[in-house]
Order: C-alpha cells, then structure tokens, then sequence
C-alpha cells in the first residue's frame, strides 16, 4: 500500500470529513499552493482513499505548474457506493459545507471520476459560492464586473479534446501517422468518450474500447455514428452492436499501435503491464499506473506521454471559466498549452533517451520551487 509522505512541496493539509447522519466520509488534499488556490477534482468511487486523493493531489502540483496556470494542486474525494441523485446531492452538498472553512481561497473544486455539472452546480449552491466549483452548467452564470460569466461544462470534453491533441502530437513525433494508427481507449466515461470523438474526426481508427459493461474489439474500427447515438442516449458500450466481445484481460493484448488507459488508478499494473503491444501510451486518467511501471515500459521501448500533460484540459477549462472565457477561447487554449507541452517534453525525452515523466517533473519542480521562494510569508 502506498503511504503519504511529507516533503519540501507539502502536503499542506490532510482533511477528513464524517457526517453521521448520512454515512458521509470524505477526504480532501491541499498539496501547495505557492503558484495560487489548490485545484483538483471530487472523485465519488467505493474504494477512494485519503492515500489516493494525496497522490491525485500532488500530481495536480505538477500539472498546474506544466500548464503554466495560477492555481497550486489539490484533490478531494468522497466514498460513493452508488445511490440516487437525491442521496448522491445529500453527499455533495454536505462534503461541501464540511470544507467550506478552506473554499475558495484555499481549494477550488471541480469534476472528476463520478462527477460532473450537477454535482459542481450542487457543491456551489451548499456553499453559496460561485467560485468554489468550476465545471458548472452552461447555464449557471455570474455577472461580475460587469461581464456575464457562465459555467463550462466537464460535459464540453475539455480532458478529452486534449488528450487527441497529445495524441497526435506523439505519434507525429514517432513518424507514425494518426490515420494509420490503431487505438484502444480503456474507459468509456467523459474522457473517454471525447478521447474517441475527437481521434475519430482526426482520422484514427479506435480498434478496442473497454468499460465496466463491455470489452470490445472491432478489427476495422468502431463506427463513430452508432458510438454517437450510444453516447447520446447515455447508454453503456454493451449497447454497440457489433465487434468481438473479448475478456477485461485480454484488452490490453490488443495489437494496437496507440493505448490510452481513461479509466481508474492503477488500471495499468503487474497482472497486464506485460502484455501490452502498444509503440505508445497516453494517460488520459490520472495516474493509471505506478512510477516504476511507467518507467519499466519505458525501457521496454514504450513511449508514454504522463497524465500531467495528456489530461491537464480539464483543468486548463478550469481555468478559463474562472476568468470567465468563452467555450471557443477554452477550446484554443487547451490546444495549443497541451500541443506546446506534448512536444517540448517529447522532443527532449527522444533526445536525451529519458522517461519523459522525468523531463516534466524537472520542469515543474524548478516552477513551483521559484515560486516559493518569492513567497517568504505564510497564507
């Protein structure tokens, strides 16, 4: 089991939260802030630990500071073993009030694993705070200074469109061209989805899809029309008609030229790390596999783009909805910050024959480290 560990770039505050009456217990990181407010998630799943919200946390350090954002990293997360939308609210709204002492000058919340809009529009109203949550509806809006500032949404695919953007960053970068790729995406939720979208209109065939319903190889490539009309019923992917139904174990076999990994925590780990045939991974989830797996595929000859770069479009939307941006302006940004980053990190990785994790965390480090040292008193 991993262990939280304490070291010159925090962590600044380990919360838990209970509520009794509901059976509530939730969990909230605030790793540092010397580059602004702690940004990250809520994640609602069965098994979250405060361990795994700390190691969310610190990669959201990193990641903001990749991303060249005002915002240090934080992460929270609340145990949810399913329920209805009326419990899941009482949960939200309730975690919210439990950190409020810390929002928003400390901790901005925003969507994760198994939330989304509504629960960001939940969590602002228990607070009575706008700013608090970012990745609120569309329709939920502010007048400030004057300026109509509106919520933008998780539901736009900010994460998604990102990570087809490192995508094909990396598989330029390999000669490989994207239209002659094979891709397997694992996880069918937001990121996912709009992983699949927007590789699609590029031109990739996406060859194997996997969620909790359904294990999915399509040797010619998944028809974007019928994985539309799933998407949009909000079906899960056992809903597609065609394709051969494979075992959970036997996706990561898959003979594909690129593998991201959109799902859960560790999904990449000892049982199947060998197995896998892929020139190149992106993490679109946040940390799908440990340091040392990364770095073991690496030397295999795998080249991994690291989720601090693959899937900061999320938080880089976070950002624009806090200056109040337009969906357009958002979609621009994340662009060209994922494209810049993908290939800076990439191009000196190749050249210097090194992990680019390594590369990225250097970076990172030296941004964060300098911005604590301007910040000689205490917040």
């Amino acid at each position: 089991m991993r262990e939280i560990y304490f070291d010159e770039f925090g962590p600044e505050y380990l919360i838990q939260v209970y509520d009794p009456r509901i059976n509530m217990k939730g969990f909230l990181v605030i790793d540092n802030r010397s580059l602004g407010p702690g940004k990250g998630g809520i994640r609602m799943t069965r098994d979250v630990t405060l361990e795994e919200v700390f190691r969310l946390a610190r990669t959201m350090t990193f990641k903001n500071a990749l991303a060249e954002l005002p915002f240090g990293g934080a992460k929270a997360g609340i145990k949810w073993s399913g329920g209805s939308d009326s419990l899941k609210r009482k949960f939200i709204q309730s975690f919210a009030k439990k950190i409020q002492p810390f929002t928003p000058e400390k901790y901005i919340a925003g969507p994760d694993v198994g939330t989304g809009e509504k629960e960001m529009m939940w969590f602002s109203s228990a607070t009575n705070c706008w700013e608090c949550a970012t990745g609120k509806p569309a329709t939920s809006c502010l007048v400030k200074n004057a300026q109509k500032i509106c919520g933008l949404p998780h539901e736009l695919g900010a994460t998604g469109f990102g990570v087809a953007q490192a995508t094909k960053v990396s598989a330029e970068l390999l000669g490989i061209e994207l239209k002659k790729t094979k891709i397997a995406i694992h996880g069918f939720g937001n990121v996912g989805t709009f992983t699949f979208k927007y590789l699609s209109q590029m031109g990739a065939k996406i060859t194997g899809i996997a969620d909790l319903t359904a294990t999915i190889f399509e040797r010619d490539g998944f028809d974007p029309k019928i994985i539309e009309k799933i998407i949009k019923v909000q079906k899960p992917l056992s809903y597609y008609p065609k394709g051969e139904r494979i075992s959970a174990e036997d996706f990561w076999a898959l003979p594909v030229d690129i593998l991201i990994p959109a799902s859960v925590t560790d999904v990449i780990n000892q049982n199947n790390k060998d197995k896998i045939k892929a020139k190149i991974i992106v993490e679109a989830g946040n940390l799908p596999m440990s340091e040392e797996i990364e770095r073991e595929l690496f030397e295999k000859g795998i080249l991994i783009v690291p989720d601090l770069i693959a899937n900061a479009g999320g938080v880089i939307s976070s950002y624009c909805e806090y200056q109040g941006e337009q969906p357009k302006k958002m979609f621009e940004m994340v662009e060209k910050k994922i494209k810049k980053n993908t290939e800076l990190i990439l191009k000196e990785a190749l050249k210097e024959k090194r992990n680019p994790r390594d590369i990225a965390l250097k970076i990172a480090k030296e941004r964060i480290k300098k911005a604590m040292e301007k910040d000689s008193g205490f917040k």
